[in-house]
This record gives structure tokens, C-alpha cells and sequence, in this order.
């Protein structure tokens, strides 16, 4: 008997709770590096065609109708942008109004031609990123990971869509929607450039460094504002008012500000806190269940926060198909397998 996507992500969500009092204890897992070989390249299953139910407006790319979705496209992270991508169109009841806009820093084919064939009916555009655009302001993170160009490319948003894209979802390539898309899409912004879920508990404090808050001038700059971290992973973003606005400029003389006084040790996130926190559009927690990928260090295994979820996120160094892969998964991950179309188990891994 097949089971349907939706009923496997049921069944692996009542397995997670079943078994998760025996699995949540603290497990170091280090597998983080792959090695592929030259001529390798992913193959995945070809995902089920999906259609609009009677209730979504008509045409089904109407201005009104579309929702824009933005993200990155990177070989080694194409497994979950697979998987994301699946996510997203099952849980919708417009599927066929939902516009993918993908940003590479290379326009490489193999990785095109793998997303037309898996997705036959999906709509997308493919946009190059110029890399050369943040070469020269990147400072080294606490993780390699987090200083690859296309890590910035959210930032250039504005710059890379069409004039016609007002506003768009970003979305990072480790998650997983398990709610309609369009409840996220049809937040009110209410004037603000982004809309995000905010954790005003976490201590803001730790993500800028004693030379940042030492800093007579610096230490100013959230007057006024009662910032709180938000993930740049999942954003809903004005575009036209954050091009209107000029913020990619203001975002560019932060991490300039960084090349010459270290004020931050992660990537792409503590720009975006500079110019946005305390100032963007609250979002419910449950569209941004993040950190399920552990820390930046080890990518520990961590627990579903309480509450209801409709995204999973596996930000920090674990991944889920690494884990899997690897034979050592986090008791998550088994909420991310049902979606994934990679077609082969075999590959190689280096801790």
C-alpha cells in the first residue's frame, strides 16, 4: 500500500513524539563535509503534478494570484531545495500560482535541467548572482559555511528580481513547509520592508562582539528600537520598498564596518539585525521552527520547540540528508525523509 505525502508526514511527526523522550539526549553529530566526484550528480524522483483547488483566484499567474517565492540554488545543497520545494507545493492549495525565483552564482545546467525534470510543471525563473558584489565585504564567520557569497545573495533581493516582483517570500534551502505558503505570503506588512518571526527572549546581546558594544558611536545604533533577533532564512519582503529604501546600501556599509572593526562573528544575519531589528513586521513563531540543525560548532541534535509548527528549519551545521546518509539522524530528520526525491542513497562522506 502507498502511503499519501501528506499521511507520511503524519505518521513520522506521531513517531517523532513516541520516540522523542528516548532520543533527545544530546548527540554530537560531525558529518558536514561531502566529497563528490567530478562526473557525480544528484538524481532525483520526479515529483506528482499539483493543482489548484476551485478556491484559488483565476488565472492562476494573475498579478493578484501569484505568490513569489526566492531561493538560492547550490549543488550541495540541492537535496533540500528538492525537498523544500516539494514541501511547499503539497501543502498549498494554489500550487500552480506559486512562482519560484532561484538566484546561482553559476547558471550551471546539470542543476537546471535536474530541477525540470523533477518539477515538469513548475513555474521558476533562474537569476545569476554576481558574486564579485560581496567578495570584498565578506569577513571570515565561525563557520565556512556562512561566508559563501551566495549566503549573501538575499541582500540583493531587489537588485536581481524583475520590477513586477513587489513583494516575495525568501525562503533558505534546509526547510520544510507543512502549512499553506499562502497564510505566510498574505501578512500585512503594515508599512514595514520585512516580516519575519522575532525571539525578543534570546539574549540579543551575544551576536555583536565587546568592540561593538564598547564602541561609544556604535553601541547608538538600536536607540530607539527594542531589537530582537529574527532568521534571515525565512523572510516575507517588501521589495519594491526595501529597493525604494536604499537598505542594500545600508546593509553593504555595515559588513564594511565589520572588514575594519570586527563587530559580529556570523555571516549574513548580524547586517540584516543592524538595519532591521526592532523594526520589521512580527510574524507567529510557528512559520520559523528553527535551529533543528544544532549549533554552528557540532550540529547537536535539539527538539522541537512546543507549539504548533508550520516550517521546519534546519538552520546550524547539521543537515538532515547528511545525517540520514550517515546512518546517525536526529530524531527531526525523520520529519524531513517523507520529502525527499533523491533517488540514491550512495554517497560519499567525510567527517
Amino acid at each position: 500500500m502507498r502511503l499519501s505525502p501528506r499521511f507520511s508526514f503524519v505518521l513520522s511527526t506521531l513517531l517523532f513524539l513516541l520516540l522523542g523522550c528516548q532520543a533527545l539526549a544530546v548527540t554530537s553529530i560531525r558529518v558536514d563535509v561531502i566529497r563528490q566526484p567530478v562526473s557525480y550528480f544528484p538524481a532525483f524522483r520526479e515529483a506528482p503534478a499539483f493543482r489548484n483547488g476551485d478556491e484559488c483566484p483565476q488565472p492562476a499567474l494573475s498579478p493578484k494570484a501569484r505568490i513569489n517565492i526566492a531561493m538560492t540554488l547550490d549543488a550541495n545543497y540541492l537535496r533540500g531545495t528538492m525537498a523544500a520545494i516539494l514541501s511547499i507545493l503539497q501543502h498549498t492549495a494554489c500550487p500552480e500560482s506559486v512562482v519560484f525565483h532561484f538566484l546561482a552564482t553559476h547558471l550551471d545546467h546539470s542543476i537546471i535541467a535536474s530541477i525540470r525534470s523533477t518539477f515538469p510543471y513548475l513555474d521558476y525563473h533562474v537569476y545569476r548572482f554576481d558574486s564579485g558584489r560581496v567578495r570584498g565585504r565578506i569577513s571570515r564567520s565561525i563557520r565556512q559555511a556562512l561566508d559563501q557569497p551566495l549566503n549573501y545573495a538575499r541582500i540583493y533581493l531587489a537588485d536581481i528580481l524583475p520590477l513586477d516582483v513587489g513583494r516575495v517570500i525568501y525562503l533558505d534551502s534546509d526547510v520544510i513547509v507543512v502549512d499553506d505558503i499562502r497564510t505566510l505570503w498574505q501578512v500585512n506588512l503594515d508599512k514595514h520592508v520585512v516580516a519575519a518571526p522575532e525571539y525578543c527572549h534570546t539574549n540579543f546581546s551575544k551576536y555583536f562582539t565587546d568592540a561593538f558594544w564598547g564602541d561609544a558611536e556604535l553601541s547608538k545604533t538600536f536607540k530607539g528600537r527594542r531589537p530582537c533577533y529574527f532568521n534571515t532564512g525565512v523572510m516575507v519582503m517588501d521589495v519594491k520598498g526595501w529597493r525604494e529604501g536604499g537598505y542594500t546600501r545600508t546593509v553593504e556599509d555595515w559588513m564594511m564596518v565589520q572588514k575594519h572593526k570586527r563587530i559580529y562573528h556570523l555571516g549574513s544575519l548580524p547586517p540584516f539585525l543592524l538595519v532591521l531589528a526592532g523594526n520589521i513586521r512580527p510574524v507567529d513563531h510557528r512559520w520559523n521552527q528553527h535551529g533543528l540543525g544544532g549549533d554552528n560548532w557540532e550540529g547537536r541534535c535539539r527538539s522541537l520547540h512546543p507549539g504548533p509548527v508550520s516550517l521546519l528549519h534546519w538552520s546550524g551545521k547539521g543537515k538532515p540528508w547528511l545525517r540520514l546518509d550517515s546512518r546517525k539522524p536526529c530524531t527531526v530528520d525523520s520529519l524531513w525523509a517523507p520529502y525527499d526525491l533523491y533517488q540514491s542513497s550512495s554517497r560519499t562522506l567525510e567527517e
